[in-house]
């Protein structure tokens, strides 16, 4: 099992990245949004805590920025009818201790707003994730930062609206759907992760 990665960032291209480490292997790596936010730019050395996923059909490699990611990732993806992918989208569309948060506040609501994720498996999440994260804090400026309603930016950036738009395909949205959001907060002068952001923030709105 690959569980840590170091070398230089050779490629962005969200949900993507790849790693080439001193042996010349470059490693493509799905990371979710949260973790694409805190990346240096390309050429840079970094560093991911990775999880190897192994099925009959896919052999993928997921990297997070902490351990602690990764930890709440491997615990998403042992509650039933979460995988890799949705596992992936729910850690894109919030960080982990937003997350942790929303579980401890029983807020099915706001796990519905993430793609992929129907009544049903947010109850789910709720009851088995809620004795896993009994432990887990959450600092007060995260619940007055969770509480803030995202601000929207009018405007478009061509290039970086189609990344944007395609990232959020990849995670799960529906094409009309991330579209819509992406064009409701896309300004010139935004890099595709910053548009991300903020369009993954009003659609948890």
């Amino acid at each position: 099992m690959i569980g840590r990665i170091r070398g230089t960032l050779i490629e962005k291209t969200p949900p993507f990245v790849i790693v080439e480490t001193s042996a010349g292997v470059g490693y493509e790596i799905q990371v979710p949004m949260t973790t694409f936010y805190q990346l240096p730019e390309e050429g840079a050395e970094t560093i991911l805590s990775t999880h190897m996923s192994i099925s009959e059909n896919l052999h993928a490699l997921y990297g997070f920025i902490s351990t602690k990611d990764r930890s709440l990732f491997r615990e998403l993806i042992k509650v039933n009818g979460v995988g890799p992918k949705l596992a992936l989208a729910i850690l894109s569309g919030m960080e982990a201790d937003e997350f942790v948060l929303t579980v401890h506040d029983h807020n099915v609501d706001r796990l519905v707003k993430l793609p992929g994720v129907g009544k049903k498996t947010a109850e789910r999440l709720l009851v088995e994730m809620t004795d896993k994260l009994k432990d887990w804090s959450v600092s007060a400026e995260l619940v007055e930062k969770t509480e803030r309603p995202a601000q929207a930016v009018g405007g478009r950036s061509n290039d970086q609206t189609q990344e944007a738009i395609s990232a959020l395909v990849a995670l799960g949205y529906k094409p009309q759907i991330a579209s819509k959001a992406i064009s409701q907060v896309a300004t010139d002068g935004l890099k595709s992760e910053e548009i991300i952001r903020m369009a993954l923030r009003q659609l948890a709105g």
